[in-house]
Protein backbone atom coordinates (compact mmCIF):
# COMPACT_ATOMS: atom_id res chain seq x y z
CA UNK A 1 0.00 0.00 0.00
CA UNK A 2 1.67 3.22 -1.04
CA UNK A 3 0.88 6.33 1.56
CA UNK A 4 0.60 9.69 -0.34
CA UNK A 5 1.54 12.95 1.37
CA UNK A 6 -0.42 15.82 0.92
CA UNK A 7 1.14 19.43 1.16
CA UNK A 8 -0.87 22.36 1.64
CA UNK A 9 -1.04 24.96 -0.91
CA UNK A 10 -2.34 27.60 1.08
CA UNK A 11 -2.45 28.97 4.89
CA UNK A 12 -5.16 29.98 7.26
CA UNK A 13 -4.43 33.05 8.77
CA UNK A 14 -3.84 31.29 12.45
CA UNK A 15 -0.66 29.68 10.72
CA UNK A 16 0.91 32.66 8.87
CA UNK A 17 0.67 34.41 12.54
CA UNK A 18 2.98 31.02 13.69
CA UNK A 19 5.01 31.07 10.85
CA UNK A 20 5.94 35.03 11.42
CA UNK A 21 5.81 35.10 14.71
CA UNK A 22 3.38 37.54 15.06
CA UNK A 23 -0.30 37.25 16.94
CA UNK A 24 -3.26 36.53 15.74
CA UNK A 25 -4.74 39.83 15.70
CA UNK A 26 -2.12 41.24 14.23
CA UNK A 27 -2.10 39.00 11.40
CA UNK A 28 -5.53 39.95 10.75
CA UNK A 29 -4.83 43.08 10.37
CA UNK A 30 -2.42 42.83 7.84
CA UNK A 31 -4.60 40.73 6.27
CA UNK A 32 -7.59 43.03 6.27
CA UNK A 33 -5.58 46.16 5.55
CA UNK A 34 -4.47 44.21 2.19
CA UNK A 35 -0.65 44.11 3.36
CA UNK A 36 -0.83 40.27 3.31
CA UNK A 37 -2.57 39.40 0.12
CA UNK A 38 -5.08 36.85 0.67
CA UNK A 39 -8.32 34.99 -0.59
CA UNK A 40 -11.96 34.55 0.75
CA UNK A 41 -13.45 31.15 0.21
CA UNK A 42 -16.78 31.16 2.21
CA UNK A 43 -16.70 32.53 5.74
CA UNK A 44 -12.50 31.20 5.41
CA UNK A 45 -9.30 32.82 4.33
CA UNK A 46 -6.90 32.02 2.89
CA UNK A 47 -2.82 32.32 2.06
CA UNK A 48 -0.57 31.49 -0.28
CA UNK A 49 2.96 31.15 0.10
CA UNK A 50 3.99 33.48 -2.29
CA UNK A 51 1.80 36.09 -0.20
CA UNK A 52 3.48 35.31 2.82
CA UNK A 53 7.11 35.90 0.82
CA UNK A 54 5.60 38.87 -0.77
CA UNK A 55 5.15 40.27 2.56
CA UNK A 56 8.19 39.71 4.11
CA UNK A 57 10.51 40.94 1.01
CA UNK A 58 8.35 44.02 1.11
CA UNK A 59 8.89 44.94 5.03
CA UNK A 60 12.64 43.92 4.66
CA UNK A 61 13.75 45.90 1.72
CA UNK A 62 12.28 49.03 3.57
CA UNK A 63 14.60 47.90 6.26
CA UNK A 64 17.23 47.51 4.03
CA UNK A 65 16.42 50.95 2.80
CA UNK A 66 16.83 52.90 5.95
CA UNK A 67 19.79 51.13 6.96
CA UNK A 68 21.66 51.81 3.62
Amino acid sequence: MTTTVIQSKWHTTAEVAVMLGFGLSKTKMLVLTGEIRSVKIGRNRRILPDWVDEYIKRVTSGAEATSA
